[in-house]
């Protein structure tokens, strides 16, 4: 029931369906989502009691089974045999889109192994939402999850990820938000633009911007935040890219969103090389590529 509307849940198929579920306001879930909700002849998710505030909101009355990190090896398998059964399994997160720092990736796995449909039912996602408002470029990106909580494999990460040519998206703890902003600073580059995404679609959702080095001094002896939090960190800064394969990397990673000259314009842009230069370096990259293929 929405509003005074009825809807009529259509059988499903049988197979794991991946449902996205609001990461904040409740008002934010499909339409086909709640169909596939209250359809689904098993629905399983990360903690009963959340997914129960949802199913209440949209008057779905069906119990839920508990699937999460904890139980997944005895819960997997469960669920697996319902699907060779011929049920329709529906998972979903406590938040977002399954599978996005949570367990979902084990049972997805299982599933293809015993032959069965995936079906993906996109929707809310705290990275996309994060990405979308950042102010950074969004062409590329790569989502990193946590990082580790000790300091050093912390930093050992951030180093790992230092080149990559695309904005980094992470999730944070607000306990550990502070320290996590001052490694990505130290090793990351304190000039590079980042945000801080907080509550996303909430009443209190904020966003905040600037370098690295400005949020890290922010947070630094600030309390810790509430909610959920959301770290975009901006590309390298053309002084980063230097090393060959750097420019490699680069080059190749725009030239899978635009064409050649475009590519080696941005290129030139975030580097501060020349464009023919570039140009002429991603034609070899090609060429070589389409040599190894031969």
């Amino acid at each position: 029931m929405i509003g005074q509307a009825e809807i009529a849940a259509r059988p499903l198929d049988p197979a794991l369906y991946l449902v996205a579920t609001p990461i904040g306001n409740l008002a934010d879930i499909t339409l086909r989502a709640l169909e596939t909700l209250a359809a689904a002849d098993v629905l399983a998710c990360e903690d009963t009691r959340v997914t129960r505030v949802l199913l209440d909101r949209y008057g779905i009355r069906r119990r839920a089974v508990p699937y999460h990190e904890h139980n997944a090896d005895e819960a997997g398998p469960r669920l697996v045999e319902a699907l060779l059964a011929g049920q329709s399994v529906a998972l979903v997160s406590d938040a977002g889109t399954p599978l996005v720092s949570d367990p979902g990736y084990r049972l997805v796995e299982r599933a293809l192994e015993a032959g069965m449909r995936i079906v993906p039912l996109p929707g809310p996602s705290s990275v996309l939402a994060a990405l979308a408002a950042s102010g950074l470029p969004s062409d590329t990106f790569l989502f990193a999850g946590f990082l580790p909580v000790k300091d050093g494999q912390r930093r050992g990460r951030l180093d790992e990820l230092k080149s990559v040519p695309a904005t980094l998206v992470f999730f944070a703890s607000p306990r550990r938000l502070a320290e996590s902003l001052i490694a990505m600073a130290d090793v990351l580059g304190d000039g590079r633009r980042a945000a801080v995404a907080r509550e996303l679609t909430k009443t209190f959702e904020e966003f905040r911007r600037g370098t690295l080095g400005e949020l890290a001094e922010r947070y630094r002896d600030a309390p810790s935040p509430k909610g959920e939090i959301v770290v975009c960190v901006g590309p390298p800064l053309a002084r980063e890219v230097s090393g060959e394969e750097d420019i490699d990397r680069l080059l190749l990673s725009l030239a899978g969103e635009m064409p050649a000259s475009k590519a080696a314009a941005e290129a030139a842009r975030m580097t501060g090389l020349k464009k023919p230069d570039l140009y002429r370096r991603l034609l070899e990259l090609r060429d070589a590529a389409d040599g190894e293929e031969r």
